[in-house]
């Protein structure tokens, strides 16, 4: 028989082996064809003991039924399921396309599994021991599932097209040559990327990448010590949410749920730089509880999403840039953040604060402080828009008043005299209160003052009755003239006191304008 005549009748080859023979039978019936020898230390495919030829099919027998494969038998879907089997070989689909479903469990592949724009339907890789996945340019109109693999020389996914959801839960992935554990830059995932507990060893890199929905490193683990990077993802755009939080661990797993209470938990951990910038997020960043445990920066330039949760621990070394990123809500706690010198909110607009805990007012100058190794008037007055929507007004204008003082470090000695003044007086403006106290105050000491002192009338003919109570408000008023201090000559002491009331009243009426004028302003 011709070889092309017998595989479209069914028949089976002639130089299968027995596994392969049952694998080709079990394809045309669409049922599961199981290897796996019921040991689970035997079955494993990650351990050391060897699988022989009794489970051992060759790539080019599965590569056959994919892409040429017989006919299903009568009133059955031909589909390949294979649990426990090893495929020797280079598994090598570049550019095929595949029709039938595809399902491999706990197999092992000897060599490097080649599928550079190959169409699928589904493919589904669970618990399977891989060398290398190289898969760029992929396409599949359904899922691409690699739950719990482990892939021993990286993932390339470039410009790779999941139609549906994109499945690396649990899946460990060490560097290739370049770097790179996964290298999925431009990918596009038609719903949700799973990453949970995932374990990659090297750069995880999604650079321009799109997410329909959600992206969920949910107690990942990523390490890169050998690279500034861990997770390189400019330009990524996610529908929904980017978690970067805690994940179950243990009995039933249920991806995408919140953990519950009592379950033992894994933080998402990362052990070098984040880059996000320039991300687009539909809904939030959710950064509970993360760990960054390198010196390497928590880089979201630029970034905008409706709400930030930055709920992680702070990074004892690392920097955090938010410079020109745009948040909605900002949810924080006052423990998630690095301190002087490692913060940088250059341009940063938020629009409302929730802190989670305790984050009085002098916490949050600091947080601002932290953020402006020099003087910068826009994080100060971005805050105290903030406050003021949220009917804070006090607490705004105390943060302006911490910007003031903030500026006056900054100025020559001569403005830094006039600036202590201001403040002492009326705090720049902002506490006008304080300069009707220091005028009662002054006006009472120097109207017992003056009850005292000589006073001999300018015009002897005519002059109005001696009170030293207006005398002494005539002086401190300037501008407004109460008719006593040009009917008086004082002398020695008592005109040098009536020179500094003169003073001291226009420097209370200067700086009190001055407030005003702020206030005006930032009106």
């Amino acid at each position: 028989m011709t070889e092309g005549a017998g595989i479209r009748a069914g028949d089976l080859p002639d130089d299968l082996t027995a596994a392969e023979a049952g694998m080709w039978q079990a394809f045309r019936n669409g049922s599961v064809y199981d290897l796996s020898s019921g040991d689970t230390v035997v079955d494993d495919p990650h351990g050391g003991h060897p699988w022989g030829p009794e489970r051992t099919v060759r790539a080019r027998i599965v590569c056959w039924l994919l892409l040429d494969g017989p006919p299903p038998l009568s009133g059955r879907v031909a589909s390949l399921k294979l649990t426990g089997v090893q495929v020797s070989g280079v598994l090598d689909l570049a550019g095929g396309t595949v029709a039938p479903y595809v399902e491999l469990k706990g197999c092992r592949f000897e060599r490097e599994v080649l599928l550079p724009e190959a169409r699928f339907q589904t493919l589904r890789l669970v618990d399977c021991s891989v060398p290398r996945l190289e898969a760029a340019r992929v396409h599949t109109e359904g899922d691409l599932h690699l739950p719990r693999c482990r892939f021993h020389n990286g993932v390339r996914l470039t410009d790779a097209h999941i139609g549906t959801d994109l499945l690396l839960n649990q899946a460990i992935v060490y560097r290739d040559r370049s770097g790179r554990s996964i290298a999925a830059d431009g990918m596009t995932v038609g719903q949700d990327l799973q990453a949970e507990l995932l374990e990659s060893h090297g750069e995880l890199s999604l650079r321009s990448a799109k997410v329909g929905v959600s992206l969920s490193l949910r107690g990942a683990r990523l390490a890169n010590p050998y690279t500034r990077l861990a997770l390189n993802a400019p330009q990524l755009t996610v529908g929904r949410t980017l978690y970067l939080t805690p994940a179950g661990v243990g009995g039933p797993w249920l991806s995408g749920t919140t953990p519950a209470r009592g379950t033992r938990i894994q933080r998402f951990t990362c052990q070098g730089g984040v880059r996000l910038d320039d991300g687009r997020f539909g809904d939030a960043v959710d950064l509970e509880r993360a760990r960054f445990t390198d010196d390497q920066e928590l880089s979201l330039l630029r970034i905008q999403t409706p709400e930030l949760r930055f709920l992680g621990e702070r990074p004892q070394r690392g920097k955090v840039v938010l410079s020109g990123a745009r948040i909605v809500n900002l949810i924080d706690r006052a423990s998630s953040w690095p301190g002087p010198g490692n913060l940088h909110t250059g341009g940063f607009a938020y629009e409302n604060l929730v802190p989670q805990g305790p984050f009085p007012l002098d916490a949050r100058l600091d947080w601002v402080a932290a953020a402006t190794p020099e003087y910068n008037p826009e994080p100060y007055e971005r805050l105290a828009t903030v406050l003021r929507n949220a009917g804070e007004d006090e607490d705004a204008r105390e943060v302006l008043l911490a910007k003031q003082r903030r500026r006056r470090e900054s100025l020559p000695v001569a403005a830094k005299v006039w600036g202590v003044v201001q403040d002492w007086t009326v705090a720049y403006g902002y506490r006008p209160g304080r300069a009707a106290v220091w005028m009662a105050v002054l006006w009472a000491a120097s109207s017992l003052a003056f009850a005292h002192a000589d006073h001999a009338p300018v015009n002897a003919n005519g002059h109005p009755p001696w009170s030293p109570a207006l005398f002494a408000l005539d002086l401190l008023l300037p501008v407004i003239d109460l008719g006593q201090a040009g009917q008086w000559q004082l002398h020695g002491g008592w005109q040098w006191l009536s020179v500094a009331l003169i003073l001291v009243g226009w420097i209370l009426a200067t700086t009190v304008a001055a407030g005003a004028t702020r206030l005006l302003r930032r009106g």
